[in-house]
């Protein structure tokens, strides 16, 4: 199975932010649209990813004045990105080995979709209960 099945069962929507937006805006965006993380962009092109982690880790080590700062002082720079063609294999792989749980999913340099390790379980679980539903058919059949 391919990401490219995920993001047509989810949606391809990003969202994105600014590099100059202030941290309290991003914080505001990912409790209102209940997501995990956020990419930074720049004329279309990826300056870095916001997460939850990156939000409590800033804020444990410098204190709340750090909301009024830029996401550009606090986001994540190096950005790991995959395919449509990749495999849910191998981006479980990535994800575990990078320590990390969004992926942007890039198709000649431009994000066509952002992919969560919620969206890869619940596709694995879907796959899941699908075989498990072919293997009672087969049973009562035989």
């Amino acid at each position: 199975m391919t990401v490219r099945a995920i993001l047509d069962s989810k949606g391809r929507q990003v969202l994105n932010l600014g590099p100059e937006a202030k941290l309290s805006e991003a914080i505001k965006l990912l409790g209102e649209r209940k997501i995990g993380a956020v990419l930074v962009m720049d004329r279309g092109r990826i300056d870095g990813i916001l997460s939850e982690r990156d939000i409590v880790r800033v804020l444990a080590e410098r204190g709340a004045a750090v909301l009024d700062e830029p996401v550009s002082a606090v986001m994540t720079r190096k950005v790991v990105s995959c395919s449509q063609s990749d495999t849910v294999a191998a981006i479980m792989e990535m994800m575990t080995a990078g320590k990390f749980r969004h992926l942007p999913v890039l198709e000649n340099e431009r994000v066509v979709g952002l992919i969560s390790i919620g969206d890869v379980v619940k596709w694995r679980v879907g796959e899941y209960e699908n075989e498990q539903e072919a293997m009672r058919q087969y049973i009562k059949t035989a």
